[in-house]
């Protein structure tokens, strides 16, 4: 069984510290929902409330037609998946997805029933009867998952589930949590500050920062149309170049900046003439030297600070003026053309330079701070 969850003008302080600031949300019925943000914007505080951990200051939290704002942990049927796993070291791993069965007083044939059934949607029915302290970390994350899942809970929750584990392991992972929360069918709420992961698993998600919404959406539409240059540096990595807008009418804008003008056809904010605009311009939209035609918008010059070959990817940090510098990525590199000191063309579409309001994007030196 899955629920819709909606959140209305939540709000958790800790004495003077506003965690959780006004925020509103609708999670669809089984659907993979992310909560993503810096360290100390307030997604764990969000997952914690849901959980029943931390009762709200005010608003009111929904599960389906049920208002759970005051109800305790053990009475919301959801399943908790935490970083560290959690799982009990002395128990086996059938003991430790049977544990909250057993708590729910089942009959013990039922118990063993759904632990099986569980252990085959995690494909590790054989580890049964294994000690969990002789598992690796990926398979005691597909243990602390088959736990939360064989209650059968409304909500599925998720606090950096893969955080813990190497990087080859964790893309796997990812793989895996998709395809069990498919075939689960659970509304999931899932925690992360991992761009990437989020990016690949999440149905929708929500951009938090200071405990607040900023953005909602699937993570094309966020990647795609950020709603400012805090969402736009967060999600992926971007340039901005800043400037005023020179015109704007019938969708498309000419803003001028030290580049010279650039011009947009990716205009979802209201702009008035002579309004100072951050221009976000993503690496993989800037085309390099070959096939760029002579004579059209977003024609540049740019100097070859330095390039780095990673395989299917090259990265090259550009000059486009004396103080401005932007990373542009080509991929499928076959050859190496474009040495260090080379001043190329370069050019981007019109749809590709987005303009956003003035705001101050994302910088993790923030995110150092508050740890």
């Amino acid at each position: 069984m899955s629920v819709e969850v909606r959140l209305d003008h939540i709000v958790k302080a800790f004495d003077t510290t506003i965690a959780v600031n006004d925020v509103s949300l609708q999670i669809k019925e089984g659907e993979l929902f992310f909560l993503l943000g810096p360290s100390g914007c307030g997604k764990t505080t969000c997952l914690r409330i849901l959980a029943g951990f931390y009762e709200p200051d005010s608003g009111e939290l929904m599960f389906g037609d049920r208002e759970m704002s005051t109800v305790p942990p053990h009475k919301r049927n959801t399943g908790m998946v935490f970083q560290n796993y959690a799982l009990w070291p002395h128990m086996t791993v059938f003991e430790n997805v049977e544990y909250g069965l057993s708590l729910r007083k089942l009959d013990k044939d039922i118990r063993k029933k759904k632990v099986h059934e569980v252990l085959e949607v995690m494909q590790m029915p054989e580890y049964a009867d294994r000690p969990v302290n002789k598992l690796s970390g990926g398979q005691q994350q597909r243990i602390a998952l088959a736990r939360a899942l064989v209650v059968e809970p409304d909500v599925l929750l998720l606090d950096e589930p893969l955080s813990n584990l190497d990087a080859k392991l964790r893309l796997e992972m990812r793989q895996e949590i998709k395809r069990i929360h498919s075939q689960a069918g659970a509304t999931a709420v899932y925690v992360t500050h991992d761009q990437q992961e989020a990016i690949h698993l999440a149905d929708r998600m929500a951009i938090m920062k200071d405990g607040s919404i900023i953005q909602v959406g699937t993570p094309r539409e966020i990647y795609r149309f950020p709603t400012n240059p805090f969402v736009a540096s967060f999600i992926g990595e971007t340039n901005f170049i800043n400037g005023k807008i020179q015109s704007v009418s019938n969708g498309t804008a000419e803003i001028e900046t030290e580049v010279g003008v650039l011009q947009s056809t990716t205009i979802y904010h209201d702009f008035t003439n002579g309004e100072t605009v951050t221009c976000c311009i993503r690496p993989e939209s800037i085309h390099l030297g070959e096939g760029i035609a002579e004579e059209g918008p977003n024609l540049l010059r740019a100097k070859v600070l330095s390039a780095t070959y990673l395989g299917r990817i090259e990265e090259y940090h550009l000059a486009l003026a004396e103080h401005l510098t932007a990373k542009a990525v080509l991929y499928n590199p076959r050859t190496h053309d474009k040495n260090v000191g080379d001043t190329l063309s370069i050019s981007v579409s019109t749809e590709d330079v987005i303009p956003l309001p003035a705001e101050a994007p994302y910088s993790d030196e923030e995110e150092r701070q508050v740890l």
